[in-house]
């Protein structure tokens, strides 16, 4: 391989890695997919756009945050702890899917990356709902 074409190589990689390092973060269900008709119980599976990671409740570490799991809700103050209950989810553990079990009909789901202690991301990093019909 001659010298300029390893330079453009080397140019292209380093360019990749910086856009990689200023991307924004993103969340979103893997599975299951917007429209679907389910049986329950369903796991949902849940996406994190690297470079940010998932770290558990309690442990502050740049460019990490764990999900929260909204289920037939509205988006919470986005300025305040994410409330736990049965229709926000917490998975301070760093969990990545989990199982539910859903009454039949439909269920919206979407997707709130908290920060160690419960607290929306700045800015809020949310997912697009999900709307499923549970069979």
């Amino acid at each position: 391989m001659n010298s300029f074409f390893r330079s453009l190589v080397g140019v292209a990689f380093v360019s990749t890695i910086g856009l990689a390092q200023a991307a924004e973060p993103q969340v979103w269900i893997v599975s299951p997919v917007d429209g679907a008709s389910v049986k329950s119980p369903v796991t949902v599976v849940f996406g994190l756009h690297q470079p940010w990671g998932v770290a558990p409740a309690g442990v502050h570490q740049d460019k990490t945050g764990h999900h929260h799991l909204l289920v037939d809700t509205q988006v919470p103050d986005l300025k305040q702890p994410i409330p736990k209950d049965a229709h926000h989810l917490h998975f301070g553990g760093g969990q990545t899917e989990t199982t539910l079990v859903l009454a039949p009909g439909k269920h919206v789901l979407q997707l709130l990356l908290g920060d160690f202690a419960h607290i929306p991301q700045q800015p809020p990093v949310l997912s697009t709902p999900v709307t499923i019909t549970v069979d």
